[in-house]
């Protein structure tokens, strides 16, 4: 199914390269003064600071990150985009993943390598890029008034790929997260965050097509579809299904950018979130930076690869058991599971690391 499916987006994309007629119609790329840039002049490192708050499976959270070319050509660049963020605790009773808050604070990685180019009169850039994301992710209280012991900080990693491409009027992206390491995809671990909950990475793939409203503003509409881990003899109500998304995206400057966004799925349903990205240096002249932002095929090549959060989904234990209800409890479990008689074979659900 997850194999059909991304094949499917993949095909999608490639449809989108039929854009072109449509850019061409408001002239050519000589007409609008693209053919003159020097690549050389205008793609240049890139470094700053970004953060977003808390959405469908994602945190709230802030960093550093940066762009940095390793080899411009002509028409093409090879770059590297690397992130490192703090993420930080959920809003009081409103959980980013499911039933258990998120607590802060840990720290999140992405690194992209990629290769971007453009076609022969500049109308389009194409691009894929390629890359891996951490996240560590400390839990807290539930939202539902369920007291949990032995809270958990587990460890989620995942590998991404994109193929992309623009125009200076539309633009289209297809992803594919795929969760690896202990909890990864095909693994069948769900992550025990605490005495009741688990949590797994999600499978996530989606296409998503942007249209240029503006130089400075642009709109995105995207499908996803989403699957995890399962464990059904401990957990149940997994992430899994489809879900669509939107944003809207503003250039505040020629270095600040802002967004907000909307997605919606059955499990997480509506979710609302908004980030802001600042990026210093680029094109070493205002003039230049000022003829690139007039210019989305080439402020394309240095654009930051998206998706990159590691997206969690959460799941509640399916085991009816009416112990233990309280630490003391939780500590004679601890002590001689097998008293928990319900909860066997799976005392593990109550067992203290350490």
């Amino acid at each position: 199914m997850l194999r059909r499916l991304s094949l499917g987006l993949l095909a999608s994309a490639i449809s989108v390269a039929s854009l072109p007629a449509i850019a061409q119609e408001d002239g050519s790329a000589d007409d609008l003064g693209v053919m003159s840039i020097s690549l050389a002049d205008v793609v240049k490192p890139t470094l700053g600071f970004q953060g977003a708050l808390q959405g469908a499976g994602t945190p709230n959270q802030a960093g550093i990150g940066g762009f940095l070319p390793l080899s411009v050509g002509d028409n093409s660049v090879w770059f590297v985009d690397v992130l490192a963020n703090a993420n930080f605790a959920d809003y009081e009773s409103y959980s980013s993943i499911g039933q258990t808050t998120v607590a802060g604070t840990t720290i999140s990685t992405s690194t992209r390598l990629g290769y971007r180019w453009l076609n022969g009169d500049r109308s389009w850039m194409y691009g894929i890029n390629a890359g891996y994301d951490s996240r560590p992710m400390a839990t807290g209280a539930t939202t539902n008034g369920i007291e949990v012991f032995n809270s958990q900080t587990p460890f989620f990693q995942q590998v991404a790929v994109n193929a992309e491409l623009q125009s200076n009027q539309w633009g289209a992206n297809v992803y594919g997260l795929i969760p690896v390491g202990e909890y990864g995809y095909g693994s069948d671990n769900v992550a025990l965050i605490n005495s009741s909950f688990g949590a797994e990475p999600l499978t996530t793939v989606g296409l998503d097509v942007n249209y240029n409203i503006s130089n400075s503003l642009s709109l995105l509409a995207g499908y996803y579809y989403q699957t995890c881990e399962k464990d059904p003899e401990v957990f149940e109500n997994y992430a899994e299904g489809s879900g669509v998304k939107a944003r809207l995206e503003y250039d505040i400057s020629n270095q600040l950018q802002a967004g907000v966004g909307y997605s919606y799925d059955e499990n997480f349903e509506s979710r609302v979130t908004a980030d802001l990205k600042l990026r210093f240096g680029g094109p070493k002249t205002t003039a230049m930076r000022n003829e690139v932002q007039q210019q989305p095929v080439i402020k394309a090549l240095t654009a930051t690869p998206s998706n990159r959060d590691v997206r969690v989904g959460n799941s509640d234990t399916s085991i009816d058991c009416n112990f233990p209800r309280s630490e003391e409890q939780f500590n004679q479990c601890n002590r001689n599971p097998i008293l928990c008689n319900q909860c066997n074979p799976n005392p593990i659900l109550f067992r203290r690391d350490g």
